[in-house]
């Protein structure tokens, strides 16, 4: 059965032992928080490069680091009132 997703994700920036790094990797957010943390975005990443070494025919990478990607915070736009 399809695990159904409610379009919530949390990004991720995974940086691996060879020194290459991949930003903004979604996760499902039900996937997340709980007494398991963010250790099973680790374990849905790891699966999606598996696929993805599969499919390219290179071994997957080994993580080396997971860290959630910063929230930008928008932009001060200066405020043109009347005068």
């Amino acid at each position: 059965m399809a695990v159904r997703h409610t379009g919530t994700y949390v990004l991720f920036d995974v940086l691996y032992e060879d020194g290459s790094r991949r930003s903004n990797r979604k996760v499902p957010s039900e996937l997340l928080g709980g007494l398991d943390g963010d250790e099973p975005a680790r374990t849905l990443i790891e699966a999606q490069d598996e696929e993805i070494a599969k499919a390219s025919g290179r071994p997957r990478p080994v993580i080396a680091q997971l860290q959630r990607t910063p929230v930008a915070k928008p932009a001060k736009v200066p405020f043109k009132g009347k005068k």
